[in-house]
């Protein structure tokens, strides 16, 4: 999956089309994503200790992760992701519209010689 967390998302369908928000989980076993402030429920509370007001409370569903496209943090356009190795032989990710960086992926670590 190419969105991590914290990446900055665009729900590009549903109910919630064209809010933007952060992303707070990703869920890789069922392809969905927590994005801040999309597709709020009300949770019905009865009183208790924990809640002595009772009532509804309201909260953040995950939705589908093809549903969401990722917001480019330099030309602040909805953009699709790719990958890219740099020179130093790790793993990157890119904005494919205006070719910025956006974060390593993965590090290569080369082992060190230990000195005799």
């Amino acid at each position: 999956m190419r969105i991590k967390v914290n990446d900055t998302v665009e729900v590009i369908t549903g109910e919630s089309r064209g809010v933007r928000g952060l992303v707070l989980e990703v869920d890789h076993q069922s392809s969905r994503v927590l994005v801040e402030g999309v597709n709020k429920v009300f949770k019905h509370v009865r009183r208790s200790q924990r809640n002595p007001q009772g009532g509804r409370l309201e909260k953040e569903m995950p939705i589908d992760i093809s549903n969401v496209q990722l917001i480019c943090s330099e030309c602040s356009q909805l953009t699709r992701l790719g990958y890219r190795l740099t020179a130093d032989g790790d793993k990157e990710r890119f904005c494919k519209k205006c070719s910025v960086s956006l974060g390593l992926v993965k590090t290569t670590s080369t082992p060190v010689q230990a000195e005799e």
